[in-house]
């Protein structure tokens, strides 16, 4: 079995996955690869799959599959895959990393005390006790977002329209989300229905001076319509790890709005993550070979 490993993984993986076959990081050789591991960056797609005729099993390491061409690997009799729980608390951790930083003023007073300035009275900080905060999609990741809000004495509401009920948050509708949340903190998967929901639209339903958060999908934000809203100061503050593409577009929008604070898509990115994926790829491809 060749096992070809497309994008970055742990460093240890190559040597857990040799005792299953060829290990191979080369691109060149798409042509022979059986297994395909990927992360964001490679794109699953009929290009692709075309320079694969031997490829039997897609494992993207993370939640999401928006980078996989489910539909088409079906239809090829290829197996396609991922590793939804190895990522949870990682990504959790970063975007409590955004709400922390942000209200405390984390950024600016680090910036402001490197350029000379002491802005002690000119920073004003608001605390996450008491604030109301809504997740949009309430999976693992939001769970585990949902648990340490809950922590730091927050109220935890919740939009999933694929849920009844929720161990940790209260489901509410969409509009009730947007109309009590002090922060919203995106977590769903890219589809149709989600692509461009965080539209101008949908701010207008928000508080004035809510703080968005995004760990979740790029394209579920409509950038322009946002970056009206920062300008406007509808919206706070942005917390994003994640843009419609690895990097964005030079022209994105967001990227010279204000009050702004961004990330290069590192929360899946920890050490301890990347083992926890490295563990379910070994597991699939156990079952795999059995």
């Amino acid at each position: 079995m060749h096992i070809l490993i497309a994008d970055a993984f742990d460093a240890k993986l190559p040597e857990r996955l040799a005792p299953f076959g060829e290990v191979s990081g080369d691109l060149a050789h798409l042509g022979k690869a059986e297994v395909l591991l990927v992360r964001s960056k490679t794109k699953v797609n009929a290009d692709l799959v075309a320079q694969a005729p031997k490829l039997k099993l897609v494992i993207r390491g993370g939640v999401g599959m928006d980078n996989v061409d489910k539909k088409l690997c079906a239809e090829k009799g290829i197996k396609a895959v991922n590793t939804p729980k190895a990522s949870s608390v990682a990504v959790a951790e970063m975007t409590m990393a955004f709400m922390l930083a942000i209200p405390a003023r984390l950024i600016e007073a680090h910036t402001s005390m490197k350029e000379g300035k002491f802005l002690k009275n000119e920073l004003k900080r608001t605390e996450l006790f008491r604030k109301t905060l809504g997740l949009i999609g309430a999976g693992a990741i939001a769970t585990e977002v949902a648990k340490r809000a809950q922590a730091f004495g927050m109220e935890v509401i919740a939009f999933d329209p694929f849920l009844k009920e929720h161990p940790v948050a209260k489901l509410v509708s969409l509009d009730e989300l947007a109309a009590k949340a002090d922060i919203i903190s995106l977590h769903t998967p890219l589809t149709d229905e989600t692509k461009g929901m965080i539209n101008a639209a949908f701010l207008a339903k928000m508080k004035d001076g809510v703080i968005l958060i995004n760990t979740g999908r790029g394209k579920c934000v409509n950038d322009a319509d946002l970056a009206a809203a920062l300008e406007s100061g509808k919206v706070r503050a942005y917390g994003t790890d994640v843009w419609p593409s690895d990097p964005p577009p030079a022209d994105c929008p967001l990227l010279t709005a204000p009050n702004v604070f961004m990330a290069p898509h590192l929360g899946a990115s920890s050490k301890e993550n990347l083992g926890r994926i490295g563990d379910e790829v070994v597991a699939i491809l156990s079952d795999f070979k059995a």
